[in-house]
């Protein structure tokens, strides 16, 4: 198998992968009540996922040496602010991108 041919199959698997653990959830409770748990997980994950991204863009940070995590601080603050007023994860998670990869180049 060539390598085009390759990674044409992965994409198609991932793809594909990813279109029903999303579609699951809707054919397995199209006509039933929603459970408690799903309901539940739908309103902590977002957080938990934003938790979890905050403490691996952290983690490596050295603050005897400059810019002493001074990015990665104001991208945590830049995405916690918007977080807090705008309760929109995507742009959250975005802005806060955005602005710790200008940050780095800055600093």
């Amino acid at each position: 198998m060539n390598e085009k041919t390759y990674l044409i199959l992965a994409i198609i698997i991932v793809s594909l992968c990813t279109f029903f653990t999303r579609a699951i959830p809707y054919i397995l409770f199209r006509n039933k009540e929603i459970p408690r748990i799903i309901t539940y997980l739908s309103v902590v994950l977002p957080m938990s996922i934003m938790i979890i991204l905050v403490i691996f863009s952290i983690r490596n940070i050295d603050l005897t040496k400059y810019p002493f995590g001074g990015p990665e601080l104001i991208a945590i603050t830049l995405v916690a602010l918007l977080q807090y007023f705008k309760k929109n994860l995507l742009l959250s998670i975005l802005a806060g991108t955005i602005g710790y990869m200008v940050l780095i180049r800055i600093f």
